[in-house]
């Protein structure tokens, strides 16, 4: 019992150490989107090739840049779909695919300055793109500081970018010689920071969770040795009490 009341103490202090005197801040960011307007492309016929290339120049802020989405749509078959930016961009195929729980960005994505699909059969083709795969700079993180000044320093650094040239450039090759407008959809994502908080916990929660852990794992423990013990007392007052009923008997026989 002594144990658990000082296992108690020590996990309450520690909880409360956490929260009085924390030093860890949880920063979040808001994200501005941006549907860009997609103007007339400019179009080149290669006779060579016989293929028709469509190319658009977007301008895209540069301030704290963070994703890029490319949508494609009524492709014909065989087009190949460019995205294409001179600081390059990190993309991959399962990149924004949310049930691939597998697949880490910066482990597998690649950064280039032309990002590349192709539209086997036409229909739609979709490119993702980041301008830098490091979480800290969107949707949200934690920051160490001595104190929230210096934390809301620290979080400010890691989110402010920039991205450049920020320049976006859209090539849609065709096979023939097309004269119907593929249409496409662009929009980017600026990330800035929102607000700061000092991470906390909740005290008396907390506490209830730890002395609810300290009750289970004694229980586990104390229990079947309680159990052992209370089984060889029973045992044991059982065989005094044969042995006394022994012992009377053959006292009273000898009295006989």
């Amino acid at each position: 019992m002594g144990l658990s009341v000082t296992l108690i103490l020590l996990l309450s202090y520690a909880v409360y150490g956490a929260t009085v005197s924390p030093s860890y801040y949880l920063y979040t960011t808001e994200a501005n989107e941006t549907d860009h307007e997609i103007n007339e492309p400019t179009r080149i016929y290669q006779e060579s090739t016989n293929t028709t290339i469509w190319a658009w120049d977007i301008p895209a802020n540069s301030s704290n840049l963070t994703w890029i989405h490319l949508s494609a749509i009524d492709l014909s078959a065989q087009s190949k779909v460019k995205l294409i930016n001179a600081a390059g961009l990190y993309s991959h195929r399962l990149l924004g695919v949310e049930s691939d729980q597998a697949f880490s960005c910066a482990e597998q994505c690649q950064k280039n300055s032309t990002h590349e699909v192709e539209s086997n059969d036409g229909g739609t083709v979709v490119i993702h793109a980041l301008t830098s795969f490091d979480p800290a700079r969107r949707n949200n993180g934690t920051v160490y500081g001595a104190d929230i000044q210096e934390a809301t320093v620290k979080a400010r650094e890691m989110i402010e970018y920039e991205h450049t040239p920020s320049s976006l450039r859209v090539e849609i090759t065709e096979t023939g010689d097309r004269v119907t407008t593929p249409e496409i959809v662009l929009i980017t994502v600026n990330e800035e920071f929102d607000s700061i908080a000092v991470f906390s916990v909740d005290a008396a929660t907390e506490f209830l969770w730890a002395l609810a852990a300290v009750v289970g794992c004694f229980s586990m423990v104390l229990i079947p040795s309680f159990t052992v013990y209370f089984a060889a007392k029973a045992k044991e007052n059982k065989d005094r009490l044969k042995l006394e009923q022994s012992e009377e008997q053959v006292k009273a026989s000898l009295e006989k």
